[in-house]
């Protein structure tokens, strides 16, 4: 469970905290709450921002910033979505297509870049359900969502 999982940890509590309370909170609150440092409680806010679910507000006469999660699970659900896409999928689409324009010069090559193709083809596939699922509306989302299950 590298670093990597504690920052993720991280930023799901101060996620669920954002989204539970009923007003906003400054980082110092946060802090506090979760007893974790203010360097951590910064950067995992910023990456909070960064991807969409949770918004700065700063309040006149007062020098702190408050943070606010977006409480709208289907706004939520697409803001986590259109990131994962972004920093996941896409980056794979590239490079799958720079490996199909490699030659099949021998067998194996043949059979690397036939494996390639089919992997590709799955991952355009995804990414059009994805991008499918960006633009749908929640009634949309929850009713197809329900007869799946």
């Amino acid at each position: 469970m590298g670093p990597q999982w504690g920052i993720n940890r991280t930023m799901a509590q101060i996620h669920a905290l954002l989204m539970v309370s009923p007003d906003a909170l400054t980082a110092d609150h946060i802090v506090q709450e979760l007893e974790i440092s203010k360097a951590n409680a910064h950067m995992n806010l910023k990456c909070l921002v960064e991807w969409g679910l949770v918004s700065k507000e700063c309040r006149e006469g007062g020098r702190c910033e408050f943070y606010a999660a977006e409480k709208n699970i289907h706004r939520i659900f697409k803001q986590i979505l259109i990131q994962r896409k972004k920093r996941e999928l896409d980056p794979i689409l590239t490079e799958l297509d720079a490996l199909v324009s490699c030659s099949d010069r021998c067998n194996e090559s043949k059979e690397f870049r036939k494996m390639v193709l089919e992997l590709r083809d799955f991952t355009q596939k995804a990414d059009r359900a994805l991008e499918l699922l960006k633009k749908t509306d929640a009634h949309w989302f929850y009713n197809t969502l329900m007869k799946m299950l």
